[in-house]
Formats: structure tokens, sequence, C-alpha cells
């Protein structure tokens, strides 16, 4: 069958840069060593078997920049070896402990397997470089990787002064010419966060295009004859993808949506709280909490009740299932919308990347089993990235998208709010503080102090404006370390602020923030000139 229209998966992966040499302690850097398992390691491989089974796909990912600064970072990669060790070593302790019961036994075993496997991958396949895993795929042509925002800074609320946003945006596009090299064709725009007056600079930059939340596209102006159906492009030229509601809701819907199946692994059982407190203790957090190990028995089961034991084939069961289910439904909305759009519709489908692995284990085997169904299958749509729909179908309406992102209520109350207003204050007056010091102090000279003073005034103020520490203290999770961390920020941006007006730049000072924070090492102070 020819096909009438085009389904595009948009895969979000970011994580906020965490980086503590001077302590092993922080659990949030667990935060990586888990995606790494559960979502990156597990969407290379499926991509791998699709790549040997000659399986034609198209997926696109962001990978942002304070992500792939991590995976680049050998301390993190070899406290990554390090987890995966203690992991298996945890595992190996199960298969003891569990000796008596053949099912828990044999999920011991698979888990012992599967760190085991990830150990192999990491160092040996991959040379502790999953970048290059990624870069791959989009070398042969199967993945489009887009960039973010520097630091997933929030840009509906940083435009108060633009060049903070034009920073994002140079940074981010920067970052990714480092690691792909070749220039970005589209941005995953940080929460979502869409403002006009982004548009010049991500112009300047060489972006063509966007991807906002269904309301920035169906509250456009003027309104889009195609809603999200089809791209728009605003008057500076910045073409603009919405979520298509749909497709998203199957997918991330706690009441209706696939992850909910009972047959699924579930997230929050967990041996880390379910074991004996003297046992597991080695193997959780270093001040005694009881935290997550990975390590998880059991299935979903149902509502309110005693939860039975986790049957990875029944899991696969329910993922071919679902993936039939969702291949159905975008057949249906192909049918339902191609008579109506001038262009074939797309059907654009974002997520955040860890949905598929950490929050929904069996999400990246859906993907692949999806991926093979639309391929072998009569099928009236075909898969592609935002980039070739652009180039097959280069017209499109003119429209302004509506200020706008995605979130709790669409717009901006999840990162301003009364739990985190108080931080608003402060990354506008280091914003002006940095644009000061550029006019300042132009083009200081290669070596000197005083240039990597303003370089890493420079790191300290995108690393303060990661959207991740309003969010977490919205959500009320990590709380203290997420406030932390923008103290912690804004005071170092503060301290050198002075010590380069007053020309008393403290060396020991600059040297210990530089080891902590080293984040973007080429960065220019001069792009908030």
């Amino acid at each position: 069958m020819n096909e009438k229209g085009y389904v595009s998966f948009v895969l979000h992966a970011h994580l906020p840069f965490i980086h503590h040499p001077e302590s092993a302690d922080y659990l949030e850097e667990q935060w990586l060593y888990e995606a790494i398992s559960e979502t990156y390691i597990p969407l290379l491989m499926n991509f791998q078997k699709l790549e040997e089974e000659k399986v034609d796909f198209r997926i696109t990912m962001s990978l942002t920049p304070p992500l792939l600064n991590m995976l680049d970072n050998k301390l993190l990669q070899e406290r990554y070896i390090d987890y995966l060790n203690t992991h298996i070593e945890l595992c190996e302790k199960e298969i003891v402990r569990t000796k008596n019961d053949k099912r828990l036994n044999d999920l011991s075993h698979y888990y012992l397997n599967r760190y085991s496997n990830d150990l192999h991958i990491f160092k040996d396949i991959y040379n502790c470089n999953l970048i290059n895993g990624f870069k791959h795929f989009q070398d042969i042509g199967v993945l489009e990787i887009i960039t973010c925002g520097a630091t997933h800074g929030y840009f509906p609320i940083l435009y108060i002064n633009e060049k903070t946003i034009k920073a994002q945006i140079a940074v981010g596009v920067e970052t990714y010419k480092k690691y792909f090299g070749r220039q970005p064709r589209g941005i995953w725009l940080p929460e979502c966060g869409y403002i006009p007056e982004s548009d010049k600079y991500l112009k300047e930059f060489g972006l063509d295009y966007i991807i906002t939340e269904s309301h920035g596209i169906l509250y456009a102006n003027p309104t889009p004859i195609y809603g999200t159906f089809a791209p728009i492009v605003s008057p500076e030229g910045v073409i603009a993808f919405g979520r298509d509601i749909e497709s998203s809701r199957q997918v991330w819907s706690s009441i209706n949506g696939y992850p909910g199946d009972f047959n699924y692994r579930e997230f929050y059982r967990d041996i880390g709280y379910d074991t004996d407190y003297d046992y597991i203790k080695p193997y959780i957090a270093s001040n005694g909490a009881r935290v997550h190990t990975g390590i998880k028995y059991y299935r979903i089961t149902g509502k309110d009740c005693e939860k039975d034991l986790y049957n990875v084939q029944w899991a696969k069961d329910s993922a071919e299932k679902h993936a039939g289910h969702f291949f159905d439904s975008r057949q249906a909305q192909i049918n339902q919308l191609a008579p109506i759009t001038n262009n074939p519709p797309i059907v654009l489908c974002p997520y955040d990347a860890e949905l598929y692995g950490h929050w929904w284990y069996e999400g990246p085997y859906w993907l692949y089993i999806l991926f093979k169904k639309i391929y072998y299958d009569d099928c009236n749509f075909k898969l592609i990235t935002p980039s070739e729909y652009i180039d097959k179908y280069p017209t499109m309406q003119i429209s302004t998208p509506c200020r706008s992102s995605w979130g709790a209520n669409g717009y901006s109350e999840v990162w301003l709010n009364q739990s985190n207003d108080y931080v608003h204050r402060h990354l506008h007056t280091a914003g002006d503080r940095m644009v000061e010091l550029a006019n300042l102090y132009p083009n200081e000279d290669e070596n000197s102090i005083r240039r990597k003073a303003l370089n890493q005034c420079a790191r300290e103020l995108l690393l303060a404006q990661s959207s991740d520490w309003l969010f977490i203290i919205t959500n009320g999770t990590m709380v203290d370390y997420a406030k932390k961390r923008i103290k912690d920020h804004i005071g170092r941006f503060t301290k050198l602020y002075y010590d380069i007006k007053n020309d008393e730049i403290d060396t020991q000072f600059l040297e210990d923030i530089n080891e902590k924070d080293c984040i973007f090492p080429e960065i220019d102070y001069m792009i908030y000139y």
C-alpha cells in the first residue's frame, strides 16, 4: 500500500549536569547510571537488532548538551562501571537468597544477565562511549539527532534578557557540532517552552525546526488549517511541529496508557525497600536511606491488590499486543486525515526518552516490535524524521506559534510558582551581570586568568538556569539538592563577578569550581557580548 501519511517518533533524552568529584555519595548521580542501563543501552541494542535484521526505520532523538557532557566524562564513566559491578555483586547475592523460590530465582538470574550484559556492552562494545553508538545510527540515516538549550534553560522566563536565550541556543548548537560533526537541523525547546522572541536566534544559529506542545500549534496565529497534522512556519522562518494528542495519550496516560498494563514491571516495588535492612544496607544510600536498586521482582498485577511476580514473557506478550494496537490506531487516524490535508499528514509522537525503559521497562522492546510491524505489514503510513518531512513537503502555512510549554496546564506554572519564584530574580540579575562582564572585558587574552574566570562565570550561569531545579522544587522530590544547586551556582557566579571587577581573582577557588563544574570545556563567554 502506498503511504497516505507519516508517523514521527521524537524522544527527548535529557538529564541535568550532575558531577561531584568531591564525593561519591550524591544519590542524584545515579540518575545517569539508571538511564544508561534502563533507557540508553536498551534503545541502542534495539536499534542494532533492527539494523542487523535489515529493518528500515526512522526515529528522532534529542541528546541534550548536559547529557552529552556527562556521557563524555571520564569520572562518570568510571563510576558507572562501579555502579554495574556493585549491581552484579548484589544480583549474585540475590541468586543465593532466592534459591528456594524458582520464579524469584529465575528473575535474579535475569537481572544478573542484564547488568553483566550492560557492563560488556559499555566497556567492550562501546569502549565507554555511548555517544558514538548514537552517532553510528545517525550516520547510517535511521536516527536524526537534534539539539536542545545548553542547560535546558526555560526560554519563556529567561527572555527578559534575550542574550541569555541566545547563549542557551549558541552553546546547544556548538555542543552538538562537537560531538556529531555536523549542523543540527532541529531543536527540542527546553520544556517545549516557545516564545516568538527566540525565533531570530534559532535562525541565527542555523536551526530549521522546533518541537512544541500541541496548543503551541492549535492556538497559533492565524489558526493552522491542519492543526498538529502539518508543520507551520513562523514569519521568521522557524518551522514548528506540534505533539499529537491521541497517540501521546495512548502511551502516556496513567489511567488508560499502555505502561499501566498489569503484566508490565512494577516500578515502585524494589528490593531496596523489600529486603532485610542489614542485607541491603551496602547497596542503598550512603546515609542509610532505602532507595531503588533497579532490581524489581513484581508486575503491576492490579489496583490495590497483592503484587504477583514479574513474568518476562507475559510482559513481552503485552508489548506486542500494544504495538499492534498503536499500529492499528495510527492507520485509522491516517485514513481519517489523509483526505482532508494538503500534504500527507504527519503524526508527531514526542516523549521523554526515559519513559522508554526507566519508567516503562518494556518501552524499548515495544518500539522494536512496532518498527518491525510498520516495516513488514501492509501499512498506510511510514516512519519519518521531521527533517525528511520538511525536505519532502516544503510548502506550509505561515503562522506564529502560541507562547506555550508542556507540563501541568501547558504554560509556565511548573517553572514559576510560589515554591520556586524566588529563584528568577537571581537568574535575571546574574544574566544581566554576565552581559555586563562580556561588554566590560571583550576578547580577553586567550591564556589570561581573567578569561578563565569569565568563561567559568558563563558555565555557572548556564548551570543555574537549568529548568530541572525549578521542576524538582515544584514536584517536591530531591528539593534540598535542587535548592543547593541553584544556591551554589549563583554563589559561585557572584563571587567570580566581584573578583573579576575588583581584579582580585581567587585562583584556588577558580580551579576548585572549574573541576566540579567542568561542563562545556570550549565555552567562550563572548556569546554574551
